[in-house]
């Protein structure tokens, strides 16, 4: 949850492609499938500093990223509502690239690369920046961060450094 200290750290390369990873993206998996509204979820956001990513758009396309490293397609940007699932509740006008390449590996250590355009675009910068211990929050201008910062520290679910995503202040936080 926002607040924890790990959501603001620098990942660790993941250089050991074993079942430990594998297990990694399964749980990111499972924890982001239970949160009916997440796209993407970075490991910071469930407690580890390796570098992975897991999305699912709802576009055909489902995957997952290790050691991301995002590349602009253009100079079209999109400016449009985003939020983020360690921030409950919570959303903001964005800016992000409109299209955007992200390269790495599979689980097995392959070299892979997605391209995207739009939400998943959107997606491969947050997850991306999670991991570099950014969050959406970063790219508003001051006052509206300051603003969201003190309406998130009245919320129920402020000063929890993780909730559990089935829990029920978890689930009224996303409004359910």
């Amino acid at each position: 949850m926002w607040g924890n200290p790990v959501l603001r750290k620098q990942t660790t390369r993941v250089t050991v492609f074993d079942a430990s990873v594998r297990k990694l993206v399964d749980q990111l998996f499972e924890t982001m499938y239970a949160i009916d509204v997440g796209v993407g979820l970075a490991a910071t956001q469930i407690g580890r500093t390796d570098a992975v990513f897991v999305f699912d758009c709802r576009d055909g396309v489902i995957g997952h990223v290790i050691n991301p490293v995002v590349d602009r397609i253009g100079l079209e940007i999109q400016d449009g509502e985003e939020g983020c699932l360690s921030l409950p509740g919570f959303g903001a006008p964005t800016v992000r690239f409109e299209a955007c390449r992200v390269k790495g590996q599979n689980a097995r250590g392959e070299d892979i690369v997605y391209e995207g355009t739009g939400l998943r675009a959107r997606c491969f910068q947050h997850e991306t920046d999670h991991l570099n211990g950014k969050l959406y929050i970063d790219l508003l201008n001051t006052e509206l961060r300051a603003e969201l910062e003190e309406e998130m520290r009245d919320t129920e679910w402020y000063g929890h450094n993780a909730l559990d995503p089935k829990s029920r202040l978890y689930r009224q936080a996303q409004g359910d």
